[in-house]
């Protein structure tokens, strides 16, 4: 994909499957829900959640976000990179924020409660990408034979 199909890519709706690096080494894999802090990618999570004790420990982190049902579909962005915890209040609150709108729909006034309650025991995770790797099976010649 090129670099502006990634970024279109990105901002639709997908799931994004995040893994990070366990104490003893293996990887955790877990699907989340993302948002944004202006145009960098991030999510929201508790802060003793095993991911965040894993981005403490060691930053290192890869996310998939992928779509599409069947093979001549099938479209998908991996980042490598960092995970960076961010704790301040306002930050976590624009992630919560952010994943609300992609997630749920309009930001009301409710939704703006729910976020702030939910904030209270979370952190905000940018996502510092190093590297990118995409693929795209429509632009395939021939996809008829897979």
């Amino acid at each position: 994909m090129t670099r502006e199909e990634i970024d279109e890519f990105i901002h639709e709706i997908h799931n994004m499957s995040l893994a990070t690096i366990a104490a003893d080494g293996r990887p955790h894999l877990v699907a989340m829900w993302y948002g944004f802090i202006g145009n960098e990618l991030a999510f929201w999570t508790y802060r003793k959640s095993q991911k965040a004790v894993n981005l403490r420990r060691d930053p290192r982190l890869s996310c998939l976000i992928e779509g599409g049902l069947n093979y001549q579909q099938l479209k998908g962005v991996e980042l490598v990179g960092t995970g960076v915890i961010l704790e301040d209040p306002e930050i976590v609150r624009e992630v919560g924020e952010s994943v609300y709108r992609r997630y749920m729909g309009v930001l009301d006034d409710n939704g703006k409660e729910v976020v702030k309650r939910m904030g209270q025991k979370r952190v905000a995770v940018r996502i510092d990408v190093d590297h990118v790797v995409s693929w795209d099976h429509s632009k395939l010649a021939d996809t008829s034979s897979a």
